[in-house]
């Protein structure tokens, strides 16, 4: 066992599960990093809806809002449940509202800060 192991008390275990975690947050945050999969996020965050709710909500062609979907669906971000023959999609936690709403408080918060150009 490394001093720097035994004097942090961590188990080889722990450090491991710690690196699976900032990787799982990593690319998570790297999914959100994109304007439109964000902007889909944040309308889910108002609650569920489909994919033609989503385009006009997004200004996004069809196409380009079905495969922002279907990657956020493939990482686990979103749920989906069939209404007849319509696809709804949700937010699979609230956790990733929370997120949404604060990265959107972080730009505001920015945005108001930004000196003011001529």
């Amino acid at each position: 066992m490394s001093a720097r192991m035994h004097l942090s008390g961590a188990h080889p275990s722990q450090e491991r599960d710690e690196g699976a975690r900032l990787a799982m947050a990593a690319e998570i945050l790297g999914l959100l990093a994109d304007r439109t999969r964000l902007g889909l996020l944040r309308r889910l965050a108002e609650g569920e809806a489909d994919v033609t709710t989503l385009t006009e909500a997004s200004g996004v062609a069809r196409p380009s809002v079905s495969q922002h979907l279907a990657r956020l669906r493939l990482a686990g971000l979103v749920t989906t449940r069939k209404e007849g023959r319509r696809v709804v999609y949700a937010l699979r936690h609230g956790h990733l509202r929370r997120l949404v709403d604060e990265a959107l408080n972080v730009a505001d918060h920015q945005l108001r800060h930004l000196p003011p150009h001529d």
